[in-house]
Formats: structure tokens, C-alpha cells, sequence
């Protein structure tokens, strides 16, 4: 057996975070139909359509490195999407469903900071030039993501959630 590189790992996480983001679509319309607040929803609705951005994004990363856009089954999304359908089903209906869907989507947002950060690295010392912006524009979009669905919980959800306990 040939002995594993920084680009093995480098294709390997690729098609981590690819199957990540399809899944992901798959989720995020489910849990805009979860959420009760009109701001909620439309959050959710936004990112599904970034995330078919960032998923068009990755096909061309594959493109720059040669290989098949293809995802690897990825257990940690499946695991913090099965947390979320979870919390849709013993959380409906009640004040605190909206916060609960939020910290779910950011389990999933911090999931892929930490991908795409450590594609952005591999990339550079890969001298991937051409997969940099790419990556980094995902990942810019994923901390903008983090960041209003915190201001959502301080704002709004965490308050309602507390107000009916």
C-alpha cells in the first residue's frame, strides 16, 4: 500500500465536506418548515441557497485537482442532522423549537469552519492557487452564517424559549 499524502487527505476531506453540503441541502428546507419564526425560516431558506452555491464551488475545486466530484460518507453531519430532526420532533410546537434549531445549525456551520479552514490550509501549502478563493468564499459565507444565527438566539429565539419556561 502506497503511503498516504497531505493530497490524499486533502481529496479525502474534499469529499467529506461535499457530502456534508448535500446533506445539508437535503436538511435545511425541513428545518425552515420547522422554524416559527418568519426570520427563522427565511434564514434557513437563505442558506439553502448558498450552500448550492458552495456545493457548485466544490465541483470546481474537484475540477483544479482532476478527480470526480464525489462525497465520502461523512458520519459527523449525518450524526448533527439526525441531533436536529430530533430536536423538530420533541421540541415542536413548543417556544423553544426555534432556539433549539439554531444551536442544531450551528453544530452544523462550526462543522464547516473547520473544514473549509483546514482546506483553505491544505490548499496553500499544496499550492492548490486556484482552489483558494473557492474555498475561501464558502467558508466566509459559513462564519456570516454563524454569526446571524447568533444574533437570532440573543435576539430573539433565546428570549421566547426562556419567557415560556
Amino acid at each position: 500500500m502506497a503511503a498516504k499524502t497531505l493530497n490524499d487527505l486533502f481529496v479525502d476531506t474534499l469529499k467529506d465536506i461535499y457530502f456534508a453540503e448535500k446533506q445539508i441541502l437535503k436538511a435545511l428546507p425541513k428545518m425552515a418548515r420547522a422554524a416559527q419564526s418568519e426570520e427563522g425560516k427565511a434564514g434557513f431558506l437563505k442558506h439553502r441557497d448558498e450552500t448550492e452555491s458552495q456545493i457548485e464551488r466544490l465541483v470546481q475545486v474537484f475540477e483544479i485537482i482532476g478527480k470526480p466530484a464525489r462525497g465520502k460518507t461523512c458520519e459527523a453531519i449525518q450524526g448533527i442532522i439526525a441531533e436536529s430532526e430530533e430536536i423538530i420532533e420533541e421540541f415542536k410546537g413548543s417556544a423553544a423549537l426555534d432556539a433549539g434549531l439554531i444551536s442544531a445549525a450551528q453544530a452544523v456551520e462550526h462543522y464547516e469552519i473547520a473544514r473549509y479552514g483546514t482546506l483553505i490550509a491544505w490548499a496553500k501549502q499544496l499550492g492548490l492557487k486556484d482552489a483558494i478563493p473557492l474555498l475561501q468564499a464558502s467558508l466566509a459565507e459559513e462564519e456570516a452564517t454563524d454569526k446571524k444565527l447568533t444574533q437570532l438566539a440573543q435576539t430573539s429565539a433565546n428570549l421566547k424559549a426562556t419567557k415560556a419556561a
